[in-house]
């Protein structure tokens, strides 16, 4: 049956590449030119009972001067974004990009683009969307019209005006993104646009500039909660972890770094070496925590799963100022565990990853039961982000619970006429919770 929806992802792409063309070359007045021809020429057809025909001659005369104008800008520019590396979805990212005039002639009146790389999916993953939009189609009312969502954009773009530039100058051109979504923002290149005598259509002139930033998973401000477990005995420590916990386990002698306590210093080597040297240690008893993330959904851009990885995130970055590990564990091509916190990786890190996580529809459930239940005598609690509460999910819970595990189980969901049942938590209430989508921060903000 994909064949029948092939004309309609040609269609799709067809009318995507002609709006963006038009938005980009001409200018605000020059659509409403544009605009102003084609009606013209429909209504204008009649010659002999309208004049219409007139008023799309003129304006059919104008776009052409303009766009044969557009033809004699010949200039030359190097373009260097000062770019951050990380930027976060929902909220604006402001960076500046420096115009240098390769030419021995003044530029003004130029506005810089960004190219960035083709946001339009491919057809299987346009089809997964389109099937996944239709079976939410619900009976038309009035009073709650859904609005249809485009996935795809990770991002939108501002112009840049570029200050005018003598020959061989430079100027700075302020740009700002707003990125829809997480994941990896890829720029091709600028483009420095000047509009013809008539201001309707821009000439072009592209410059490469490859480079790339990672847009990280939107944050939700937790309250200060007591997250579940306590110290536990780590078998020779963690390597690299800062020294925080109840007792210390002998690693290596290096030599002393401003700061170090006095006490550590290891006397006898100091005679020896002739300079100080302290004794190193690691911790055995810390709080280390996993955060289990469900990717098992079928939608390849669900908002379930957005909003899962935004609490995963907002955990991620609570936990790491706690003075204890985090283990991110979630399954995509493969199992993963990643660990954060107490010298061993940032926050940063954690949520770079977090950019990067998808759904998979075509693994099961016990892939991740397996991961979780063979680390889960490491860790001293587990919070588990799902993305339903069906059955499988909750014996995935009820085995956790009868290891003895402290639990916090966080579903999230679109919005539920009834409330979901705790089941296998029904005996502790505060240890699940249901987040709506729309309501997740409010949900979250009732943690305790």
């Amino acid at each position: 049956m994909t064949f029948i929806y092939k004309p309609f992802f040609w269609g799709y792409r067809i009318a995507g590449s002609v709006w963006h063309w038009s938005r980009r070359r001409f200018t605000r007045a020059g659509l409403c030119v544009a605009a102003g021809c084609l009606a013209a020429g429909a209504t204008g057809l009649d010659i002999e009972n309208t004049v219409n025909y007139q008023t799309f001659a003129l304006l059919l005369a104008f776009l052409a001067f303009a766009a044969v104008s557009s033809l004699f800008f010949r200039a030359k520019f190097s373009a260097a974004r000062i770019l951050p590396r990380t930027g976060t979805a929902g909220q604006p990212l402001n960076y500046r990009v420096r115009v240098k005039n390769l030419t021995a002639k003044n530029q003004t009146g130029l506005t810089l683009l960004e190219d960035l790389a083709d946001q339009r999916p491919g057809f299987q993953e346009w089809l997964a969307f389109e099937l996944a939009e239709s079976r939410r189609v619900r009976p038309f009312r009035i009073s709650q019209r859904r609005q249809r969502r485009n996935p795809f954009p990770i991002a939108d773009l501002s112009e840049g005006e570029i200050p005018p530039m003598p020959p061989r100058g430079e100027a700075e051109a302020r740009v700002a993104v707003f990125p829809r979504r997480r994941g990896i923002l890829r720029f091709n290149g600028v483009t420095i646009a000047r509009p013809d005598p008539l201001e309707l259509f821009r000439s072009f002139v592209k410059v490469a500039a490859p480079q790339t930033v990672v847009i990280l998973p939107k944050r939700y401000h937790l309250p200060s909660i007591a997250l579940p477990g306590a110290l536990r005995y780590q078998e020779g420590g963690v390597a690299l972890a800062a020294n925080v916990g109840r007792s210390d386990e002998f690693v290596a002698l290096r030599e002393y770094r401003r700061g170090d306590p006095l006490k550590r210093i290891h006397w006898r080597s100091w005679a020896k070496a002739g300079k100080p040297i302290v004794k190193e240690f690691a911790d055995e008893f810390f709080v280390r925590h996993a955060l289990v993330l469900d990717t098992f959904g079928d939608e390849p851009h669900s908002e379930v799963l957005e909003e899962a990885v935004s609490v995963a995130a907002s955990f991620a970055c609570t936990v790491l100022t706690q003075e204890s590990l985090l283990d991110l564990l979630f399954v995509g091509n493969q199992s993963y565990c990643f660990t954060a916190g107490r010298g061993l990786a940032h926050a940063d890190q954690m949520l770079e990853i977090l950019a990067s996580v998808k759904n998979c529809p075509d693994q099961k459930l016990e892939r991740l039961e397996h991961l979780v239940l063979n680390h889960i005598s490491l860790v001293s609690g587990c919070i588990c982000v799902l993305q339903r509460w069906d059955e499988a999910r909750q014996r995935f819970v009820k085995k956790l619970r009868a290891l003895g595990v402290p639990l916090l189980v966080l579903v999230i969901t679109p919005p539920l006429k009834n409330k979901l049942d705790a089941r296998p938590l029904r005996d502790e209430p505060g240890s699940f919770h249901v987040l709506e989508i729309g309501r997740v921060e409010e949900g979250l903000a009732k943690l305790k």
